[in-house]
């Protein structure tokens, strides 16, 4: 005869708090959800999962300026020599990664234009500010490009930088195929940069 089992009191607290996610976790959902089979997840998993959802649905929409104390604020690159815009880049590129703020595919970019981006893009949008350890906010620099800015580009055109710069083989021979025509030539980015990154 099997002894049954009798679960210890972590095994315990973990299906109550589940009880409990999937209770608070209830108004928020939608069929995308059920995709997930959670059957197959342990239940520790699920609470971490069920946790992010939650706390991503009651995240407050704030400017990435205002995620810091005071707001953060980018004098005009104008007014600043190489030398000054370097130091207060890489400052900002620090402190932006200290809110979990991650600069992705930034190597196509000169000094001038990566500040640029940040004080007139990536400052002023406003995005859920999800306050969990490991979230991480990707910026997705390969999208903006000073000279087509506002020109009524389309997103195959918006790929360009990505695709010249950055993208795979495969992805490359992926978007050929999706667009029926060559992708632009590879090219090497010119602006090299070591800046801190994070899991997507």
């Amino acid at each position: 005869m099997p002894l049954a089992h009798h679960p210890d009191s972590d095994e315990v607290d973990c299906l109550l708090r589940n009880c409990e996610l999937r209770n608070e976790i209830e108004p928020y959902l939608d069929e995308a959800i059920w995709e997930i089979d959670f059957r197959l997840l342990p239940t520790a998993v699920e609470n971490r999962f069920l946790e992010s959802m939650l706390a991503w649905e009651r995240a407050p929409l704030v400017p990435i300026a205002r995620w810091f104390e005071p707001p953060m604020a980018l004098q005009p690159a104008c007014t600043l020599d190489d030398d000054q815009l370097r130091e207060r880049l890489w400052e900002t590129i620090e402190k932006l990664y200290s809110q979990r703020v991650v600069l992705d595919f930034t190597d196509h970019l000169p000094d001038r234009e990566l500040y640029a981006l940040i004080r007139r893009d990536i400052l002023p949008a406003t995005v859920k500010r999800v306050d969990l350890p490991d979230n991480y906010f990707h910026w997705d620099c390969s999208t903006w490009d000073c000279g087509a800015r506002d020109s009524g580009t389309t997103d195959a055109e918006d790929a360009t930088v990505w695709l010249t710069y950055y993208a795979t083989d495969e992805e490359r021979e992926q978007w050929s195929l999706e667009e029926g025509r060559d992708p632009p030539p590879r090219a090497v980015p010119p602006y090299p940069r070591a800046l801190p990154t994070a899991p997507v």
